[in-house]
């Protein structure tokens, strides 16, 4: 089944390019408006000092030369300066103009001598204009001011570039969200054929993976570590089936032949005791599988993590070997324990623990020859496990069944001819998974050394 399409504008990686394009336009903003603030000020108090500056140098020249000398400077002054550069007038205390570019003293100005911003009508029009007004000795009037809208073309041209950023700044984040949104539904599209393959029966297909570490190769990887324990899940429960049957069908198929014969030939009652106690055999031996398949799965489960108790292994060990001994020696085998009980502690199971050691001790007897040594030891690592191995000087393993005898119902050719159901390591295995350990097989030169390693 296709993936339905995805619109551009409902695409998570747009929305995620348009959030950063939004977050970077409010930075922008943010960032301009103290700026324009700071700007604006500076302005403003650099526009009100240089007024300031013009006004001593004419209060000067008043001071040097009266009111005639300073009418005659303002009216040279504005003889040389561009027009409507600056706002000049002089009155006397009566506000009669002396001097200046403006007919009347304006009637927003306030008779205090000051700073101000305030509306003048200049040239017909009336303008804002930064403006100083000083009151000089004997009650005249100076007044020097300018345009506010000198400095507008430089405060518009700072906008516009700030819009004009603004603008570069959402063409490119919408363009870099369709690149991204093109990038992402490719490889969106990849892993959703390999999904699309996988439900459709492909266990063997996996996602897609590239150099690097980014956030969709750790994504492939770990699903595809996933897919693998679920390929291997798959592939186990298909062999366990196939087991199941093949082993179920031995012990069923000779139970009926007993009754059928039973049934037949009406033997003696001995003899028909002798047949249901054969009977009862093959049932026990079907009761015993599914014993085995059900503690399998309660181990696998966890159920019997909620049982921990500190448990001394090195006990567990030893008890086992004593239990194994009387065995042992009809065989004419040695069986020994190493280890120091005091040590070794971990919290676990204890009867898990103690069936998985029983295993390794009765495979180990299975095929250590008459004369030959098993030994059981029990250590604390280096790096604070428990490691309980079982050695013997036996046939061995082949390498390459090693990695399949922990597999269920898995039984290699120098077992065949032996008792058992093909459960024991996989049990062993399971118990050691469940006490955060792991559980493997070497050879010992002669004969086979199976540890576990215990959390």
């Amino acid at each position: 089944m296709a993936p339905a399409p995805v619109l551009p504008l409902r695409s998570s990686a747009f929305t995620l390019a348009f959030s950063y394009v939004l977050l970077g336009l409010v930075t922008l903003v943010l960032f301009a408006a103290p700026l324009g603030y700071a700007w604006r000020v500076t302005i403003d108090d650099g526009r009100t000092e240089i007024l300031q500056e013009d006004a001593q140098r004419f209060a000067e020249v008043f001071r040097q030369r009266g009111p005639d000398g300073l009418a005659a400077f303002l009216n040279e002054r504005m003889s040389m300066q561009i027009a409507a550069e600056r706002i000049l007038l002089l009155t006397d205390p009566a506000h009669t103009v002396l001097a200046g570019n403006m007919p009347a003293w304006p009637v927003d100005v306030p008779e205090r001598q000051g700073a101000y911003t305030a509306p003048l009508t200049f040239n017909g029009k009336t303008i804002q204009a930064r403006l100083v007004h000083m009151v000089l000795p004997g009650g005249y009037h100076l007044l020097v001011a300018r345009d506010m809208a000198h400095f507008r073309p430089l405060e518009q041209r700072f906008w516009y570039s700030l819009l004009a950023a603004m603008g570069v700044l959402l063409l490119l984040g919408m363009l870099g969200g369709f690149l991204i949104r093109r990038a992402v539904l490719r490889r969106i599209d990849e892993l959703s054929r390999t999904v699309t393959g996988i439900v459709q029966g492909d266990l063997s297909r996996r996602l897609p993976t590239a150099r690097g570490q980014d956030e969709f190769n750790t994504l492939s990887r770990t699903i595809n570590g996933m897919l693998d324990q679920i390929e291997h899940l798959v592939h186990g429960v298909r062999n366990v089936s196939n087991a199941i049957a093949h082993d179920l069908r031995t012990p069923l198929a000779e139970l009926r032949s007993r009754l059928e014969e039973v049934s037949v030939t009406r033997p003696t009652m001995t003899e028909t005791y002798a047949e249901v106690d054969g009977a009862v055999a093959d049932v026990d031996r079907v009761i015993g599988i599914f014993n085995a398949l059900l503690r399998l799965a309660e181990i696998d489960t966890g159920a019997r993590r909620s049982g921990f108790a500190e448990v001394n292994v090195a006990e567990v060990a030893a008890g086992a070997v004593e239990f194994y001994l009387p065995a042992a020696e009809v065989k004419g085998v040695s069986l020994a324990f190493q280890g120091d009980t005091g040590m070794a502690t971990i919290l676990g199971d204890p009867v898990l623990l103690a069936q998985a050691v029983g295993n390794l001790i009765d495979n180990a007897l299975k095929f250590t020859p008459e004369g030959g040594a098993i030994v059981v030891r029990v250590a604390s690592g280096a790096d604070g496990k428990v490691e309980m191995s079982v050695t013997d000087n036996g046939p061995g393993i082949p390498d390459e069944e090693k990695p399949r005898v922990t597999e269920r119902f898995y039984r290699g050719d120098a077992g065949r001819g032996t008792p058992g159901v093909g459960l024991g390591l996989s049990l062993v295995s399971a118990v050691a998974k469940l006490h955060g350990g792991a559980f493997d097989l070497a050879d010992n030169h002669p004969g086979l050394r199976a540890r576990m390693r215990l959390a």
